[in-house]
């Protein structure tokens, strides 16, 4: 018989993380899963990591050429059998009763509702105070939005960035709508998680678990350039929502510029975050703190 839920880990390069991600999902509560893992060509011991599990509900891929997060994905969705299906990012753990919990949520809706998400942490491993990045990640996190429920109304929350989902290793959705909507898109190498969001939420209704359930750790992030070329991308994508949103009065060009700047003022590139920063829409007092941050962050970067 098919499995409840299809759980799909894309990873590269990750044989030092992947057990932790591995046994949070074999720690389920709802033990009726399948793991799809899709090495998207590594050069470490994944392989072997993956061997070491005597567990039938684990299924392994791999790919003989890097292609990127969202084709792995996308492998494993062309493999996954269950009734849903789940995405978890290589280094990111799941709370075991995260499953069972999504999963009774939809159940007990309509089938109007096809997808469920749920709240996150932040571990961080980088050594930098702990108490000082909690007290931030609290202040810059907290908003109106915060576990939101809805349809096609959150695409502009998502695409203006006041919506976070976490979606890369939160987001379990029907398997219909994730083949319906032909999967992750591979020309995207970041945002490919919201833009697979947007085109979800076209399709039916996004509910919340509100608890957290997922702890994402903090494993680095590409350069600011890399950023901006990807943003220009997603926007790029949906312009006519952007467009449409903007006529609204809701200024996602100047989130997008916000973001940027803050990348770029992380790294100590001043004068082209703070152009950016010039652009953004004013932040909010929630956003002040992650913006000192950044500052700083750049400034030590710029001493190193």
């Amino acid at each position: 018989m098919a499995p409840t839920v299809s759980v799909i880990v894309p990873t590269y390069n990750r044989a030092h993380s992947l057990p932790r991600t591995v046994e949070s999902v074999l720690s389920q509560t709802l033990e009726d899963l399948e793991l799809i893992i899709v090495d998207d060509a590594s050069d470490d011991d994944t392989a072997d990591v993956v061997a070491s599990y005597d567990d039938d509900r684990i299924r392994f891929f791999e790919h003989e050429e890097n292609q990127g997060a969202s084709a792995a994905r996308n492998t494993g969705i062309e493999h996954a059998e269950g009734d849903y299906m789940a995405f978890l990012d290589s280094d990111d753990v799941w709370l075991p009763t995260k499953l069972e919990k999504q999963v009774l949520t939809l159940e007990l809706r309509s089938d109007d509702w096809v997808a469920a998400y749920c709240k996150a942490e932040t571990v961080h491993l980088d050594g930098q105070n702990p108490i000082v990045k909690w007290a931030t990640q609290l202040i810059s996190r907290r908003n109106k939005t915060e576990g939101a429920e809805g349809g096609k109304e959150l695409i502009g929350p998502i695409l203006s960035d006041s919506l976070h989902t976490s979606a890369g290793s939160t987001l379990l959705v029907t398997s219909d709508v994730a083949r319906k909507i032909d999967g992750f898109d591979e020309s995207f190498d970041r945002f490919q998680d919201p833009e697979f969001l947007i085109r979800v939420l076209k399709h039916g209704k996004l509910a919340c678990v509100d608890e957290t359930l997922l702890l994402r750790y903090e494993t680095g992030s590409p350069s600011a350039d890399a950023v901006a070329k990807a943003d220009e991308h997603y926007r790029r994508t949906f312009a006519e929502e952007v467009e449409r949103l903007e006529r609204q009065g809701i200024d996602v060009t100047g989130a997008h510029n916000y973001i940027l700047a803050r990348q770029y003022l992380d790294e100590g590139q001043f004068r082209t975050g703070f152009r950016y920063l010039r652009r953004s829409r004013r932040p909010e007092i929630r956003q002040v703190p992650g913006l000192l941050m950044n500052l700083y962050s750049g400034v030590r970067a710029n001493i190193e």
